[in-house]
């Protein structure tokens, strides 16, 4: 499954609390292809910069924590773990406040252009699923599958409090959806990369679908098929 000796790539996009993250790597570990989840590069970026004491505001100053980024990513059979100069913050980058600056970091023209390549650089064989806002449309356009994925905002909303809930965590359900809102807005709208569709995208809307009927539907179109 290559194009001109250029290992496949299928995109998955979608607004923020879709299940693209979760489902990236189910169809990537299924088919034995290699993942890239490109929103933990922006809540890396938004990571360091608070570290760093950089104010998320200043798009100079996170432009520039984000050419600096020194990030790895440890992959094994089990799971990833991803480092930041080193130190594990696999979990400190799902924070709440990590992605609420993520989204705001990756509205920035310089920091997108720092990590393009980056991003590029993980197509390699056997194939890559790459999960993201604008894979299919800025990253990928040349990718072999693309899937937009989407869910109304109070789905997400209540898929996120179920999570929030479950870390022990004290949650707004109503101030979840007003959050997952403004963050589809501010994606939507950016001038660099806007989330978006691409033309040639397959939208499937998950808001009534389970995991596994969302993941049975990528199966059959990484087979050639359709959506069930």
């Amino acid at each position: 499954m290559a194009t001109h000796g250029t290992p496949t790539v299928i995109t998955i996009d979608g607004p923020s609390g879709s299940g693209k993250g979760t489902l990236s790597q189910l169809l990537a570990k299924k088919i034995g292809f290699h993942l890239l989840d490109s929103g933990a590069l922006y809540r890396l970026v938004a990571l360091a910069a608070l570290k760093q004491g950089v104010n998320i505001q200043d798009e100079q100053q996170v432009e520039k924590v984000a050419a600096q980024l020194d990030v790895r990513f440890d992959i094994t059979a089990e799971h990833t773990r991803i480092l930041l100069s080193d130190e594990d913050v696999t979990r400190a980058i799902r924070s709440e406040i990590i992605s609420m600056n993520a989204s705001v970091v990756a509205a920035y023209p310089g920091v997108r252009e720092a990590l393009l390549k980056r991003q590029r650089d993980f197509r390699q064989l056997p194939g890559l699923v790459a999960d993201g806002r604008d894979m299919g449309t800025t990253v990928f356009p040349d990718a072999d599958i693309k899937i937009f994925l989407t869910a109304s905002a109070e789905a997400r909303a209540q898929r996120r409090y179920k999570q929030l809930v479950e870390k022990g965590e004290s949650v707004d359900i109503n101030a979840l959806i007003k959050d997952i809102q403004e963050r589809d807005e501010r994606d939507s709208k950016r001038t660099v990369s806007p989330l978006k569709p691409a033309a040639d995208a397959i939208l499937l809307d998950s808001t009534q679908m389970t995991i596994e009927e969302v993941l049975e539907a990528m199966l059959n179109l990484v087979k050639g098929g359709k959506p069930s």
